[in-house]
């Protein structure tokens, strides 16, 4: 008997589970439901449910609840060739959706039910969670990016994207209003070395830890290029509160374009 069951049977006794422990919340979107459980089983690369066959497919966890037994139940589901395919996994008794995915997703992985996705042949990376951290730190308009470009953009501020503040360096970034001479950059915790979040990949540890001493060498020279002249220059991590980051940009922009 798994621990997730038995507190299942410790639960809700003669009352019905309440609709926030298993329900989503209405409305929600197919992303961000994705989202959701992503963030329950520990990453998207931890969802992997092994079709037998060498490959895999992206599981999700189902919660449903019985009215005849006041039970949770947590049922893994997958496609497979098209067919969609589910296997019960456990009962869960948590006062959350949140944490009853959570449990269920635990049971899955104890019980063999899903594993993490296996790198790529050719993968650089020295484990599939780096590959994760990697790939959503790489490229223009990440997630953080898009969330301070809206910020901005609420507070009714207008900018350009992706271009150089000063046309002969070849460097871009991903703010810019021209006029207010502000160039703003929203830098990702493993490409460029956040001291918070940056942990050094075990696979070829020394060529990486020199890729990020390159990469935040580039980016103080080129704060220093853009700042001699004249340029004001914002860098926030991907991990901060980008409304807050929005709100320090606004104040920027609008004391260089009164002159203050």
């Amino acid at each position: 008997m798994t621990r997730a069951t038995v507190g299942a049977q410790q639960g809700w006794n003669d009352q019905l589970p309440p609709a926030k422990a298993y329900k989503a919340r209405p409305g929600l979107s197919r992303d961000k439901r994705s989202a959701e459980q992503d963030k329950a089983a520990g990453g998207r690369y931890r969802r992997a449910v092994p079709l037998g066959n060498g490959s895999h497919a992206r599981g999700s966890i189902q919660l449903r609840r019985y009215r005849s037994t006041r039970r949770i139940r947590a049922y893994l589901r997958w496609s497979d060739n098209g067919e969609t395919k589910e296997k019960y996994v456990c009962e869960v008794s948590e006062a959350t959706r949140k944490a009853n995915l959570a449990l269920a997703w635990t049971e899955a992985r104890e019980a063999g039910k899903v594993v993490d996705e296996p790198l790529p042949p050719n993968s650089k990376a020295s484990s599939i969670s780096v590959r994760a951290v990697m790939t959503a730190n790489k490229g223009k308009d990440t997630k953080p990016e898009l969330m301070l470009r809206a910020a901005l953009h609420h507070r009714g501020l207008r900018y350009r994207v992706g271009i150089r503040p000063l046309p002969e360096l070849r460097r871009t970034a991903d703010v810019v209003f021209p006029k207010a001479k502000v160039a703003v950059f929203v830098d990702g915790c493993f490409w460029h070395g956040c001291p918070d979040h940056y942990r050094p990949a075990k696979k070829s540890g020394e060529k990486w830890s020199q890729k990020i001493k390159d990469n935040r060498d580039r980016d103080a020279s080129t704060t220093l290029a853009l700042k001699d002249q004249g340029w004001a220059v914002l860098r926030f991590w991907e991990h901060e509160d980008l409304e807050l980051a929005a709100e320090k940009v606004r104040t920027v922009v609008e004391d260089r374009r009164s002159g203050t």
